[in-house]
């Protein structure tokens, strides 16, 4: 597919996810032209690979497959900014490092571009919206820009949290879950246990 098309990328997508439907999910996910299998082990794996190679060729997809773009039979893989492995997910340190570095906003657009760049990684950090509020009260119409301890305080707790991030253990699925719902006059809330 030539490069530059506008719609190039939504077509490659939908390509790719007619070519490998009945795989995603249970043997690989796509996210444009990006693809990751997994698996418990090398003879799994070396299945799938073939699965999705031989559905590749089924229906007549040349694969260029450039050796600087692909990694093989890895143990952890950078993919879409996160660091998987078998234990779970972590952000890539490398965006860390630089969000990190990253003086206070000035502006409310300098605001705006730093809560996208830390909301990318939002489940890493346990009460986002509420460490947040400050911030997004800078982007309200009508508000002229102060930037206050609290501000900068909320600023320092997003990166700290960020650096600190957790790592997102896959679930059990072979122990249950207690699913908790509550619902105050400003929010919802949701809680997902799992039993030990």
């Amino acid at each position: 597919m030539p490069f530059g098309l506008k719609n190039a990328p939504s077509t490659f997508l939908r390509l790719m996810n007619t070519v490998l439907s009945s795989l995603q999910g249970l043997h690989c996910y796509i996210y444009l032209d990006d693809c990751i299998l997994y698996s418990a082990d090398l003879p799994n794996h070396i299945d799938k690979l073939k699965l999705v190679l031989e559905r590749f060729r089924q229906h007549n997809l040349k694969l260029l497959l450039q050796p600087d773009k692909c990694e093989f039979l890895r143990r952890e893989v950078t993919y879409l900014g996160h660091v998987i492995t078998d234990k779970g997910i972590s952000p890539n340190p490398e965006k860390v490092r630089a969000i990190e570095g990253l003086p206070a906003p000035k502006n409310p657009k300098d605001v705006k571009s730093f809560l996208g760049l830390v909301g990318y990684h939002r489940r890493f950090i346990k009460n986002f919206s509420k460490i947040t509020k400050p911030l997004t009260s800078l982007l309200k119409k009508d508000v002229s820009f102060h930037w206050t301890q609290e501000q900068e305080l909320a600023f320092q707790t997003l990166k700290h949290k960020l650096i600190s991030a957790p790592l997102l253990q896959y679930p059990d699925y072979s122990k249950p879950f207690i699913i908790c719902v509550s619902k105050t006059h400003s929010k919802i809330e949701e809680r997902v246990y799992r039993l030990c």
